[in-house]
């Protein structure tokens, strides 16, 4: 349900960046505003999917949590359905046009730049902290292996809340800024997202932040080609057989490594 968690955080930032903006708070204020109360309200409904859906399926068969997680996305897509309507809706311009981009306003505009910098910033963040502190640490060691990791003193149940709250945040992110860029929202722009998310996430190698950034930029760039060569009705054609390829060619992704498993 990671698509529909982003698209909570899309709703969130629009519900209140609307609201700040008939009062006529400054546009600095709102975006700051706007995108504490996504990070926190997506967190906290990241929070209770997890204990909610996956928590009780800890231990089941693996197939039970993929169930739980397409039922969670179907339930949470008609309860924006029915609280929003299918509308699009037009969502607000958080990011105002910068001067120095002007001559080059027609090939790259300012959200494009905030969703690059924003991306690269997250990227170098979310790699420090799995990498090098105590909690990421222990984020790794929960993934390799749930019951060495209870053994040698981690708190496993809270590690994957963890987990799940930090997914939520930066899934809130990618909401505001993609909701900015393409200007309308509605109860269905989280589906096809979260299997594109997927998708670049294959593409790049799971587990690796590095790759799952250079996976979307190359399916991005494939879309865009599909787009400008082909046609547009195309677009998600080729980026689905991209990953069709990849799982058939090169399973790992391009920077992730592969794994021998001994049975």
């Amino acid at each position: 349900a990671h698509g529909e968690i982003y698209m909570i955080g899309a709703f969130t930032s629009f519900i209140v960046a609307t609201v700040l903006s008939i009062y006529g708070f400054p546009l600095l204020a709102i975006v700051i505003i706007a995108g504490i109360a996504a990070v926190v309200w997506s967190s906290s409904y990241g929070f209770t999917i997890e204990k909610i859906a996956y928590k009780p399926l800890r231990h089941a068969p693996r197939l039970s949590p993929l169930i739980s997680a397409i039922g969670m996305s179907i339930f949470l897509q008609n309860y924006v359905l029915l609280a929003q309507t299918s509308d699009f809706l037009p969502f607000p311009t958080l990011i105002p046009d910068f001067p120095f981009m002007e001559p080059i306003a027609h090939i790259v505009g300012s959200t494009d730049l905030m969703i690059l910098v924003t991306t690269v910033v997250v990227m170098i963040a979310l790699t420090f902290v799995i990498k090098f502190t105590k909690i990421g640490k222990a984020m790794r060691a929960t993934a390799q292996d749930r019951t060495m990791a209870t053994l040698v003193g981690i708190n496993v149940n809270n590690v994957i809340s963890a987990t799940f709250i930090v997914g939520s945040a930066l899934a809130a992110v990618g909401g505001l800024l993609i909701a900015s860029h393409i200007g309308q929202i509605n109860f269905y722009i989280g589906f096809l997202a979260g299997i594109k998310a997927f998708t670049a996430a294959v593409l790049g190698g799971i587990g690796s932040i590095p790759g799952a950034v250079l996976g979307s930029l190359i399916l991005g760039l494939t879309e865009s080609f599909a787009t400008g060569y082909v046609s547009s009705d195309y677009e998600d054609v080729f980026a689905f057989m991209l990953l069709v390829l990849i799982l058939i060619f090169k399973p790992s992704g391009l920077l992730g490594k592969a794994t021998n498993q001994k049975v």
